[in-house]
């Protein structure tokens, strides 16, 4: 396996101890999920030096890692607040197989959005990164569009999760024919919609086959949960439109690479998954 045909994961969280109590442990409304989700071991995190061998040993050539804020639909305040700073760090601490994702806050405005310019210009930020569920606002709402428009000048891609939210939050926000509106107006956006979009699969798969610039994210379902209607897609007319990821430690990269092994995948619609469509969609690797 030589480094171009690694695979590549479009959306890993922070994955360290730290990092990772924070995101759960020490969270009011995300701790109820590690038992739900059965993610005790997972939490345990790694170093950046052993997240590096770990990939090493799996055949993941490089992971992107936003700096997830999420707002709490409940409370109308901060869920989650991963600071740029902290996925800055592990961008140098791991060598290149980390990159950045900035995440989005959409109640600071045009502050964000040149923050969002800095983090791609100054910090080598690859991507941003939406979580729109908790502000009450569908993924073609207004205040979003600045940060579309900056990502289309900054020629970089943005992940958005598509489909249902687990957490208490209004999963209508993010159904995906939401993004045809999106797509409509930014034809140049590269759109990674994650998730899946369960369980508006089908929805999502109408989508992606008619806008060139939009692509299916199926991290955080393992691949032995996959609509067969996903597979199939990507199998034939939707080669080169999903990427493989994890949104780790939701899924556990050796598992999910095992997991794609086994479907009836052939071997170029294999390396599209993998690997190629996230070559077409993060044109800095």
């Amino acid at each position: 396996m030589t480094a171009d045909t690694r695979a590549i994961d479009y959306w890993t969280n922070i994955f360290t101890p730290d990092g990772l109590r924070n995101m759960y442990l020490e969270n009011d409304e995300l701790h109820k999920l590690v038992s739900w989700w059965n993610m005790d071991e997972r939490l345990k995190g790694y170093s950046p030096a052993e997240f590096v061998d770990m990939l090493d040993e799996v055949g993941v050539g490089k992971v992107f890692v936003p700096s997830f804020k999420m707002w709490s639909f409940k409370h109308k305040a901060p869920l989650l607040d991963v600071k740029a700073s902290v996925i800055r760090d592990l961008m140098e601490s791991c060598g290149g197989r980390v990159g950045g994702l900035y995440g989005v806050d959409v109640t600071l405005g045009m502050d964000g959005v040149r923050e969002l310019e800095k983090a791609v210009k100054e910090w080598g930020f690859e991507g941003a990164h939406i979580h729109s569920y908790g502000w009450g606002m569908p993924l073609n709402h207004r205040d979003f569009y600045p940060f579309y428009a900056k990502c289309v000048e900054l020629d970089v891609p943005v992940i958005l999760q598509t489909g249902h939210s687990a957490e208490r939050m209004p999963s209508a926000m993010a159904q995906p024919i939401l993004l045809d509106d999106v797509a409509l107006y930014f034809p140049e956006l590269r759109i990674v919609a994650s998730h899946t979009g369960w369980p508006w699969v089908q929805e999502l798969i109408a989508l992606a086959w008619k806008h060139p610039n939009l692509y299916i994210g199926a991290g955080a379902h393992a691949p032995k949960y996959w609509d067969p209607a996903l597979v199939q897609f990507l199998n034939s007319r939707g080669k080169g439109k999903v990427l493989w990821g994890t949104d780790f430690p939701v899924v556990n990269h050796a598992d999910s690479l095992a997991q794609v092994k086994v479907l009836s995948l052939k071997p170029d619609a294999r390396e599209m998954l993998l690997y190629k469509a996230a070559r077409n969609v993060f044109r800095t690797l």
